[in-house]
């Protein structure tokens, strides 16, 4: 989750509770308003032949014109140019024209309980939302994500709901709902007393309930990593830094041997480590620690992203997310103000990761803006200076790199997962396309299609 420079405790923004209601009654609604096309449970079946205008495989900048796809069983078993793809005479096919077919694609830094700050702030969510509703919510946010195309998400931590993301992530491999493919990190891990809600602006003698579960020691903190993989945890999500220095500067949260302790003990068993950090020392921190991925990493100096380029340490800028707050707390206006001191800091580390050919994967922080609209990060490396192609890159085949998945997923080759997306126009070129979705498939399962839309 993304820091931001509002005392949240102080002030309150509740969505109407004519809205709760109809966001309620829609989620009643969940099951029958978007169907797969299989039963649940069932592993896929049949054959699909898929013929947009173009196919951009990820292997290679740019898209090919006049080639298919061709779908058995829930995995891709051919692409290439139309006459070489022989399908079935039983294959359902799907015309695209128009479109570009890509590998279904991945955000990296997501919360799935979290809806915008200007709805309700992070506070008021965490203090006032029952988990039940939250989960329920975190349902409605995975259907919108899958639509927008986005057919993998790495979730960084419930925010307070516990372990409900891998109720939401089990129901949605069970075929219950719709959603894509997660991979979570749970409760995420924070030292004691550095994150929210509180203890600044609340009476003491109240006891809050914790965005992260938090620890001291370096035994407190190997038990936290041990107990968070045996309830489900795909990832281990710690907060390297925070706003815990002398009038809320950010500073690191763990020592050198908390820090140690977490990330090996998440590596023995098989978990790999994403850190929170806002600051050179705690990007620093975090990377001699030998974590997996760096997060926001606003303030990390060339010498430090240097040394996560050494170490093959991937970073997820979340662009998006220091703009999204930059509109909600500070009244800018995309196009029309000038760019916030935070969001300069964003671009410059940004930059510098780029020019130092830094791994950077697909990470929005998505949950502090809307969710379906995943598409703003890619944009938003786009503006940067990454091209097209190379925001296509991180959103796949470098995304699932990162996640340990590429023989599964982030590229349209046979063998691998059939999770696809199309968009009106060609992303590779002009990634505004992403904006318009027109066909989604996850696991050999169309769920957007050009005759029905949700």
């Amino acid at each position: 989750m993304i820091e931001t420079s509002i005392d949240e405790g102080t002030k309150t923004m509740r969505a109407s509770p004519k809205i709760r209601r109809t966001m309620a009654l829609l989620l009643l609604l969940l099951g029958a308003v978007l169907a797969p096309a299989a039963a649940a449970n069932a592993t896929p079946k049949g054959d699909w032949l898929l013929l947009p205008e173009r196919v951009w495989t990820a292997e290679g900048d740019a898209a090919h014109t006049g080639w298919a796809v061709l779908v058995h069983d829930g995995v891709i078993a051919a692409v290439g140019p139309r006459a070489n793809v022989n399908a079935p005479a039983e294959a359902q096919r799907i015309e695209l024209p128009g479109a570009t077919l890509t590998p279904g694609l991945i955000d990296l830094h997501s919360h799935l309980f979290l809806h915008p700050y200007n709805e309700t702030l992070w506070n008021d969510q965490v203090l006032t939302e029952p988990q039940d509703y939250r989960t329920l919510l975190a349902a409605k946010h995975a259907r919108d994500t899958l639509l927008a195309g986005f057919t993998t998400l790495r979730d960084l931590g419930t925010e307070g709901a516990g372990y409900a993301d891998v109720s939401v992530k089990r129901a949605i491999d069970e075929g219950l709902i719709p959603g894509p493919r997660l991979f979570v990190a749970t409760r995420a891990i924070v030292a004691t007393a550095s994150y929210g809600p509180g203890p600044r602006g609340f009476r003491p003698d109240i006891t809050l309930p914790g965005g992260a579960q938090e620890v001291s020691g370096v035994d407190a903190a190997m038990a936290a990593v041990r107990e968070q993989a045996a309830r489900g945890a795909d990832w281990i999500k710690i907060y390297g830094d925070y706003r815990v220095g002398p009038d809320g500067a950010t500073a690191p949260t763990f020592t050198a041997a908390e820090l140690k302790a977490l990330v090996d003990t998440a590596h023995q068993i098989g978990r790999p480590v994403a850190v929170h950090a806002a600051s050179d020392a705690g990007v620093r921190m975090a990377v001699e620690a030998g974590v997996d991925s760096v997060e926001h990493g606003y303030g990390a100096s060339e010498a430090t992203f240097r040394l996560m380029k050494q170490h093959g340490i991937a970073y997820e800028p979340t662009l998006t997310a220091v703009e999204a707050t930059a509109e909600y707390f500070q009244h800018y206006v995309p196009g029309k103000s000038e760019p916030t001191e935070r969001m300069r800091e964003a671009d410059h580390a940004f930059r510098t990761a780029l020019k130092l050919g830094v791994t950077i994967g697909n990470g929005s922080d998505v949950g502090v803006f809307a969710h379906g609209e995943n598409w703003r990060e890619p944009a938003a490396m786009v503006a940067g200076g990454m091209t097209p192609a190379q925001a296509l890159h991180a959103a796949t085949d470098v995304a699932a790199r990162i996640l340990r998945q590429s023989q599964r997923l982030g590229r349209i080759a046979p063998g691998l997962a059939a999770d696809l997306a199309a968009f009106s126009g060609d992303p590779s070129t002009q990634i505004d396309a992403l904006q318009h979705p027109v066909f989604v498939m996850k696991a050999g399962l169309p769920y957007l299609t050009p005759d029905h839309t949700p």
